[in-house]
């Protein structure tokens, strides 16, 4: 199953890239996926995930949310501001 990951804030830096096609097995968690971009990515990236909220098409869940039938996973790392 292809995914579309994109990625927002730090994320997106430490990812160096917007978006990108993901393929996970039907099986998948949205942690597993985590763990599969950490891997692509880098540490960097897997420091921002660890404190990440991930949307399942564009719906918020926990890490243990099963991925099959999801076309999309927004990355959103804590945000700063005032």
């Amino acid at each position: 199953m292809t995914l579309v990951v994109r990625y927002f804030a730090g994320a997106r830096a430490a990812a160096g890239l917007d978006e990108e096609a993901v393929e996970v097995p039907d099986v998948a968690t949205v942690d597993a996926l985590a763990d599969e971009l950490a891997e692509r990515h880098g540490p960097a990236l897997a420091r921002v995930l660890a404190a990440s909220t991930f949307l399942v098409d564009e719906v918020p869940g926990g890490r243990d949310r099963p991925l099959r039938g999801a076309r999309s996973v927004d990355v959103l790392p804590p945000f700063a501001g005032g």
